[in-house]
């Protein structure tokens, strides 16, 4: 009879989820959807930043990977904050898509940068070598 495994605790969860690939390509997704069209420049850097920290996690740089999501997804929340909508435009879609967008980012810094905090360099590099 197998023991259930215990739970793991928010810090264990929110390392996991800055190692994970999905939100900084989930990040990307939203922020081109937001600022594709009208096309805005300054936002549109992040979008391939971000792949390219999504590639870094599939080659095997975990903790690498989580800082630069960290790091780029608080500069977006930064730069998304400085802007200014009107009450009722924070109830639309526009309005919804950047809440979600903006609690991903904050979700991504919180995570990536415990992931990137607590990273063991060491283990990675023995797991990416295969020892």
């Amino acid at each position: 009879m197998s023991t259930p495994e215990p739970s793991k605790s928010f810090l264990q969860q929110a390392k996991g989820w800055g190692e994970s690939s999905v939100p900084p390509m989930a990040l990307a997704t939203l922020v081109f959807a937001q600022h594709a069209r009208p096309f805005q420049t300054v936002p549109m850097i992040f979008p391939p930043l971000l792949a390219l920290s999504c590639y870094l996690n599939l080659q095997g740089y975990k903790i690498d990977s989580a800082g630069t999501t960290a790091a780029l997804s608080g500069s977006y929340l930064v730069l998304a904050g400085r802007r200014r909508l009107g009450f009722m435009n924070k109830f639309g879609a526009r309005g919804i898509i950047r809440g979600a967008t903006m609690g991903l980012a904050l979700a991504n810094v919180v995570g990536g940068g415990l992931a990137y905090g607590f990273g063991s360099r060491s283990k990675e590099d023995d797991k990416r070598s295969g020892i």
